[in-house]
């Protein structure tokens, strides 16, 4: 038997994502065995990154609402966050330089990847893929600010890097993946 067998799933939304309740039997590291359940929610792989100007210090962010932050305690339902979107069947590369445009209005040279992570791995299958890329005033194609037709209403935000840095220490700053593509920025000194 392999370590971990599924014994049931069972679908309970098909809504916006795909949630399914598994039933599964797993040895445990002493040889027995325990049947547990949970909640899987799938709502594919992303892509995230930090547009960073070395020269002026300065990095873009998004502002958009995000309604389960509203309905946990975020007042007005708004976060800061880098630019980020789902692969929908890209790859991660083609993808963020899609959501950069879309989302920012930038058109962006090279991208590097740093890392990926699961960003909520109790509950959710999502790797996310974090880039970095260097941007120029003169990159910027369109006003950004999203999809209307998704929905999407989206602030730019240009800010020197420090004041994103502190933003996260005062809270301001809120989203997991925003801190650690910032965090990766002054850990690896790209703005320094």
């Amino acid at each position: 038997m392999s370590r971990i067998e599924i014994l049931e799933q069972k679908l309970l939304s098909d809504n916006w994502y795909v949630l399914h309740k598994y039933t599964y039997r797993m040895q445990q590291r002493d040889g027995s065995e325990q049947v547990q359940s949970r909640e899987v929610y799938d709502r594919g792989n992303g892509a995230t990154i930090l547009l960073y100007n070395r020269q002026h210090g300065s990095v873009v962010l998004t502002r958009q609402f995000r309604f389960p932050t509203f309905v946990n305690g975020n007042t007005d339902g708004l976060l800061i966050e880098a630019c980020a979107g789902l692969l929908d069947d890209d790859a991660p590369e083609d993808c963020i330089r899609r959501e950069v445009a879309e989302e920012t209005g930038y058109r962006v040279g090279p991208v590097r990847k740093v890392f990926e992570a699961y960003m909520s791995p109790g509950s959710v299958t999502e790797i996310l893929h974090f880039f970095v890329a260097e941007y120029d005033k003169a990159d910027k194609i369109g006003a950004g600010g999203g999809l209307a037709h998704e929905g999407e209403d989206i602030d730019v935000l240009e800010m020197p890097f420090q004041q994103a840095l502190a933003q996260v220490a005062s809270g301001e700053i809120r989203d997991a993946k925003t801190i650690m593509l910032l965090q990766y920025a002054q850990l690896h000194g790209l703005l320094n």
